[in-house]
């Protein structure tokens, strides 16, 4: 239909009023659903649905909705590849792979049952459809990750599952295509296969290299987030080549760029902004305008199919949820959640509705086209991504409100923080970002009070050194703004730089120093004495002293030397919470060389710790030493160091600075001085050496990761 209203047509077609339009909704949505609690991402389904051309006919569904809504589509797949922890991802892969069996298996059942028996349908067509309630979309995802509990092990086994199912129903998809056109053979079977190995090897093995040389060697923002894109489409592109649908591609990209882009990074935060304010919106509202509400009034047989295809889906999904709670012993809510975030059907269903509808099988004896999905399950699945969208947008967000809720608990309630504020001593221009990823990567908490970067001015006062100075702080402030992070200024004026630095730690509590060395000169012999006359004063701050030769995310994996009693310092298990932090936001596997003792302790601990560790014994300080001098591109070194007169100190520790400018030059370092002042009580049991409180401090240490 088309109206004239002021000399406009419906649809409108003029690009600027329709990319209005959608953006009105878009920030209107959520300030009207957020008031009567209904999730705002249902709202824009509804939305969609209504301005489209099954409803008032504002939109059209054309080629520039279906092109920013693929994307958002993409675009849900690679956040979910993203933001998956990698570590625990690894640690559940079987229970992943065993929930993929269950939201598979069991719609699948139902769905055969309905369509065979129910509908009459014949078994390859049986078959196809009882394979559309298997796949699940993520349409939730975005929600849960702003909650923060994407970290969560139901949300991590039910994303690793969601890439089982929709890879099993595509293939379905595949061989029942394959079937019709009568051509599945040994070579049908060796083309699938090989493609879609050959597929995954280049995207999970040349992109991660791609990815590493490119961050290397392009600094520039966009460029980094434009490459991102690229990554994203040719993954698609790949997996439709393989024979797989796109969003495989997008999910495996995510994968395969997963500790490329730090969770903590610019980066990130540039990728889920542009994300979750445009791409996955536009994506909700396409899916909207496919809803025609008036089908269901014209067709009974409409009305059962779309009957039958709810109770297979949701009722599918609900009971592997059932199944996956008892077996691998979820949380009632995390049960509920699972079933929340599997229980929407949109993506691979549409896609597999949209092939089989559009396979002409025979024509009847009017002449009219045999299809082998029929306009009666086009029209039900539709109905069914509305219904099923509904529900878990709102079953999500009850669920993950009530466990974020319960983790917050478990945070504050006797189970504190311990106190954190990071110092980040700025001095030269090349490296005030560098440092700056750095303390947000190491950051324990998601205060905003606690981060604060220091330039001393010593030289007069003069005005090129006071704008320098300005220069640095906007600079860092920038940088950690870019990512998210509110970080505090100081300007100070002092003819000691020194003693300036160590006014600011005792005026605000610092008890973390990063130091950061400048390029090309290292170790320097005026920086050492800086060093250990000067910041190593201070008894009670850790003090971290930092070069980088590359970007933090393309580190693969950390060095981390432990000296002997390095555990009976007071701030060893302060200091070892950020090298887990590293480890946990960048992805990048943590080798331990440390005495046997100390390892044991450390294997308790890291059980239940979400990162990827090996554990190596360093029977001598010396053996230490030749490991990191072997230190190999891509990795870097982290040495737990200590002062003279510490447990922990070894003469040879002052041969470490002549080490790492012979050595290491090209690496990635970070030094570490945990803080040496503790009280007599403290002293008591460490000298007994009971190790049942180091698991105490341990336990500490996961209540924080939590």
């Amino acid at each position: 239909m088309i109206l004239s209203i002021n000399n406009l047509t419906l649809p409108f077609e003029d690009p600027v009023l329709k990319f209005l339009l959608v953006l009105v909704i878009i920030l209107a949505a959520p300030l009207l659903l957020n008031k009567i609690k209904v999730p705002h991402l249902l709202g824009l389904i509804i939305a969609g649905a209504i301005i489209g051309p099954n409803g008032f006919n504002v939109l059209a569904r054309d080629s520039s909705i279906v092109v920013t809504g693929t994307t958002g589509l993409l675009y849900i797949m690679f956040l979910a590849g993203l933001e998956i922890d990698m570590g625990d991802f690894k640690k559940n892969k079987w229970k992943s792979l065993g929930y993929g069996g269950y939201a598979f298996i069991f719609p699948f059942i139902l769905g055969y049952i309905g369509s065979y028996y129910l509908l009459n349908f014949s078994v390859l067509t049986s078959v196809l459809f009882a394979s559309l309630f298997s796949s699940q979309t993520l349409i939730t995802y975005p929600l849960i990750s702003k909650l923060g509990i994407s970290k969560n092990r139901a949300v991590n086994i039910t994303v690793g599952g969601t890439m089982i199912t929709d890879v099993a129903t595509l293939l379905v998809l595949a061989v029942v295509v394959g079937m019709i056109q009568g051509d599945v053979g040994t070579a049908f079977w060796l083309k699938l296969t090989g493609s879609f190995v050959i597929f995954g090897l280049i995207v999970l093995m040349v992109f991660p290299l791609i990815g590493r040389w490119f961050f290397k060697k392009v600094d520039d923002k966009i460029s980094q987030y434009i490459f991102v894109l690229v990554m994203i489409y040719l993954a698609a592109l790949l997996a439709e080549l393989a024979g797989v649908e796109a969003i495989i591609g997008a999910f495996f990209a995510g994968l395969a760029l997963n500790r490329l882009i730090p969770h903590t990074s610019s980066l990130m935060n540039r990728v889920e902004f542009v994300g979750n304010a445009i791409f996955i919106p536009f994506f909700l509202i396409s899916v909207g305008m496919l809803i025609d509400f008036k089908v269901f009034f014209n067709s009974f047989e409409t009305l059962k199919v779309a009957g039958i295809m709810l109770v297979a889906s949701i009722g599918g999904k609900y009971i592997s949820a059932v199944i996956a709670q008892k077996t691998f012993r979820f949380t009632k809510e995390e049960g509920i959640l699972v079933f929340g975030l599997s229980s929407a059907s949109a993506a691979a269903t549409l896609a597999t509705v949209m092939v089989g509808y559009n396979i002409i099988i025979s024509e009847s004896e009017t002449g009219e086209p045999i299809r082998l999905l029929n306009e009666h399950v086009l029209n039900g699945s539709i109905l069914l991504i509305l219904i099923s969208c509904t529900i878990s947008s709102f079953i999500s967000m009850s669920s993950a409100q009530k466990i974020a809720a319960l983790e917050n608990e478990d945070t504050v309630s006797g189970n504190n923080h311990e106190e954190e504020n990071i110092l980040l001593a700025i001095n030269y221009e090349n490296t005030v970002e560098r440092m700056v990823n750095l303390g947000i990567l190491i950051k324990a908490h998601s205060n905003t009070e606690d981060f604060f970067a220091l330039n001393i001015i010593n030289e007069d006062k003069n005005e090129s050194s006071i704008k320098n100075a300005e220069k640095l702080l906007h600079q860092a402030t920038d940088t950690a703004a870019s990512a998210d992070v509110k970080l505090k200024a100081l300007k100070r004026y002092d003819n000691d730089v020194i003693n300036g630095v160590n006014n600011v730690i005792k005026e605000h509590n610092i008890t973390d120093l990063i130091i950061g060395l400048e390029d090309e000169k290292g170790f320097s012999t005026s920086f050492a004495h800086n060093l250990y006359n000067g910041y190593l004063q201070n008894d009670d701050v850790n003090v971290f002293v930092y070069q980088a030769a590359q970007p933090l995310s393309t580190i693969k994996r950390y060095a981390v030397m432990i000296p002997e009693n390095a555990h009976k310092e007071a701030g060893f298990f302060h200091a070892l919470v950020r090298v887990w932090n590293i480890a946990r936001n960048s992805g990048a596997t943590i080798i331990f060389y440390a005495p046997e003792d100390i390892l044991n302790v450390l294997q308790r601990i890291i059980k239940k710790a979400n990162i990827e560790a090996e554990f190596i014994i360093m029977n001598t300080w010396k053996d230490g030493e030749k490991t990191a001098a072997e230190i190999k591109e891509d990795e870097g070194l982290i040495i737990f160091m200590a002062k003279r007169g510490m447990l922990s100190y070894t003469p040879r520790m002052r041969m470490i600075p002549e080490l790492l400018n012979r050595s290491l030059q090209k690496n990635n370092y970070l030094l570490i001085f945990p803080y040496s002042e503790y009280n007599q009580e403290y002293v008591e049991r460490r000298s007994v050496g009971n190790h049942d409180d180091f698991v105490e401090i341990g336990n500490v240490i996961k209540r924080i990761f939590k």
